[in-house]
């Protein structure tokens, strides 16, 4: 049977891997050598499991969405990571990697984001450990994420708007990158994705895999058995995406359906569907499917939505895609914004642009009536409502108010 799980050189089939300049080398494979022993101790899973219970307030809920079921015929589970401490999923991997980086004697955080999400999540848990932390993000994002920012700042971080390329979250990831090269010794990069040189791909899923962990047990109690017949869930770097699936990627029961952000249409210049436009590259020490030209510049992506605005997938995803594991949709912006909407008038849960695109693939399935559906959402829609009501007008009968 396929196994769809990192290999020890950290290759997801023909993707991943650690591509990192020399002075990066030692920090890397310090961090290959030192993260399993970690997180597999009796000691760090105490911690990190009582963290995430007692701060955090896990489990979140696995909510049964009775009238989008009605709507779309099936069984439709909302797995609730925006109720988690910080509105999104990424306090799960912060939590954990902050807890790694104190048992490796690191001093110095640093972090890129692009919703501002993952920044907020480990200034968050950097103001908890009592570590300095500096989040780069793109001064594009830094505007349409203001109230992040300003978040990030009440929580201590320094934030570093980053004024090149697009201005978005792949140009974050380069910066911090770069400041990484400068301070190896004592700096911790807190990725928030499943993306990066190995071992972060790995890191970050497992970190994440407390989604479906607990999908396991809730689906058991809720409807004696414990797996569904579909898992859906918004993707761009793809760390919400491998913890919904975790648990699962083995078993062909399940079918695994991803949306990724089309933005004007995969089709056009102005998208950010990576795994429907992208082709083999190298981008922030991973292999993986990449938007980029002939002569391979990468090229910028373009979406609504900032959190999935990555001209790159993890490399995860990009082997589970190619191997047919998985079905990706591509997700434009105003099918988003329509899907955003219809959550919050319907079950009256404001989702994250993110997750928005996750609820747009129910309209382009089809389903039997007992078909039981688990859709991950993401993250909350706070930090969203200038962009839903800046394009209500998407939203059609929902914008009209």
């Amino acid at each position: 049977m396929e196994n769809y799980f990192a290999d020890e050189r950290g290759f997801y089939g023909e993707f991943g891997g650690a591509y990192v300049p020399e002075i990066l080398y030692k920090c890397v494979h310090d961090l290959q050598d030192a993260y399993l022993p970690i997180i597999e101790s009796p000691e760090f899973k105490q911690e990190y499991h009582a963290l995430l219970k007692d701060y955090v307030g896990r489990p979140s809920p696995l909510y049964f969405a009775e009238r989008m079921s009605e709507k779309y015929g099936c069984q439709l589970y909302l797995k609730r990571e925006d109720l988690n401490h910080t509105g999104a999923h990424k306090i799960n991997n912060t939590i954990g990697q902050i807890l790694l980086a104190k048992r490796m004697g690191k001093t110095r955080i640093i972090a890129e984001t692009g919703a501002g999400q993952h920044g907020v999540a480990t200034a968050t848990v950097c103001a908890l450990m009592n570590m300095k932390c500096e989040v780069f993000m793109g001064a594009t994002d830094v505007e349409r994420q203001h109230t992040n920012v300003e978040r990030m700042k009440m929580l201590g971080a320094e934030v570093h708007p980053v004024r090149t390329g697009n201005m978005t979250l792949s140009d974050a990831c380069s910066e911090a990158i770069r400041d990484w090269c400068c301070h190896p010794a004592d700096t911790f990069y807190i990725v928030g994705s499943t993306m990066g040189p190995h071992p972060y791909p790995d890191l970050v899923a497992r970190m994440q895999s407390v989604i479906s962990e607990e999908i396991k047990w809730q689906l058991q109690e809720k409807i004696g058995r414990d797996y569904p017949d579909y898992l859906i869930a918004c993707i761009g770097g793809g760390s919400n995406a491998a913890g919904t699936i975790y648990h699962y990627v083995n078993d062909e029961r399940v079918n695994i359906v991803l949306s990724e952000a089309g933005g004007h249409g995969w089709q056009t210049d102005y998208t950010a569907a990576t795994i429907h436009k992208g082709t083999t590259g190298i981008l922030h020490g991973a292999k993986m499917l990449v938007m980029q030209d002939e002569d391979g510049q990468i090229q910028e992506a373009f979406t609504i939505s900032a959190g999935l605005d990555y001209p790159g997938v993890g490399p995860m995803h990009c082997n589970m895609a190619k191997k047919g594991r998985t079905k990706v949709l591509s997700i434009n912006d105003d099918e988003a914004i329509y899907a955003g909407y219809e959550l919050t008038r319907m079950e009256g849960i404001i989702p994250a642009i993110e997750s928005a695109h996750a609820i747009a693939a129910l309209s382009k399935l089809t389903f039997k009536k007992d078909d039981v559906v688990v859709l991950t959402v993401s993250g909350r829609g706070d930090k969203d409502v200038e962009t839903y009501l800046k394009n209500k007008a998407m939203a059609k009968e929902y914008g009209n108010f």
